[in-house]
């Protein structure tokens, strides 16, 4: 069995293609490959080249594989459905030119969500119909990576969106066909939300085709809670720190790992501002030694 390490450019605080905060994307290549990884992300669409010839060439100049893509829209508004749809198609095709294999599916932030995140009695809900609106746009952009591209495509839950808290994820699962719809497991992001990350697992591991490690400062997390702190609040506040000093027990998110015989990648995620004071590159190597130091090779 393998299981690999790869990074992402959110470790950079690449979450937009076109801010002009972002680092460049050769140096997040470049950085990512010294600080020890051989397999990075796509990020948003957009960030890095879409000429595959382009991007092919810098991939293999820093030898790193790109794992896969995040589609990070709204899923949530029917007015941005053309949005959503050209950020898959997109994706999909930078994906298959470079033989990455996860489509990553994510409602992005709303208005409605992100000041209860972390808080799922007062988080506001869809109504029936606006669900059922919601779940089909979810269905036919996974049939989309699957069908037509020949990707697995994992649904991701993220706070302050609409697909945030555990009892949404599940019901979707419930709701969408596993044939065309498995779970991209994100370990901080089920913690932000108020659940047991390895309790989830190890329900639902068989459906798990691709993790991605973040961890929760329980002191930030608890802090912003009670000041009923809105995700970018806390998101500045430092919610998401580096792998091991935070609330999410790697040692038994591994061993959940290993006694289901998983393979493939797991993505390290440390979202940061890349305005702020941070050290992506240290980070990230820091990340990875911690992951090896308990047994992840």
């Amino acid at each position: 069995m393998t299981i690999r390490i790869g990074n992402a450019p959110c470790s950079w605080g690449v979450e937009f293609p076109d801010d002009p905060r972002n680092p460049t994307w050769q140096t997040v290549l470049k950085e990512c490959a010294e600080a020890g990884y051989k397999g990075i992300e796509l990020g948003p669409v957009g960030f890095m080249p879409e000429d595959p010839a382009v991007l092919g060439d810098a991939l293999a100049e820093h030898d790193l594989e790109l794992i896969g893509g995040v589609v990070f829209r709204a899923f949530h508004d029917p007015d941005q459905w053309g949005d959503v749809l050209d950020g898959v198609h997109r994706t999909c095709k930078a994906l298959t030119a470079h033989g990455a294999q996860h489509l990553v599916l994510i409602d992005s932030i709303s208005g409605r969500r992100a000041p209860t995140a972390g808080r799922v009695a007062e988080a506001e809900q869809m109504d029936p119909a606006e669900w059922i609106a919601f779940r089909s746009r979810i269905a036919e952009a996974a049939r989309i990576g699957t069908e037509e591209y020949g990707l697995t495509v994992g649904m991701h839950a993220h706070a302050a969106g609409f697909m945030d808290f555990e009892p949404e994820l599940e019901r979707l699962l419930d709701e969408v066909d596993e044939a065309i719809l498995k779970i991209c497991f994100d370990t901080g992001h089920h913690s932000y939300a108020g659940f047991d990350p390895v309790a989830f697992m190890k329900r639902h591991i068989g459906r798990i085709s691709y993790m991605h490690f973040k961890d929760i400062d329980p002191k930030v997390k608890t802090e912003a809670i009670a000041a009923r702190a809105g995700f970018y609040d806390a998101c500045g506040r430092g919610i998401f720190c580096k792998l091991g000093l935070g609330d999410v027990d790697f040692p038994a998110v591994r061993q959940v790992l290993l006694d289901n015989g998983f393979e493939g990648w797991c993505t390290v995620e440390q979202d940061c501002d890349p305005t702020l004071d941070v050290t992506p590159m240290e980070d990230s190597r820091y990340n990875r030694e911690y992951l090896e130091s308990i047994g992840f090779n």
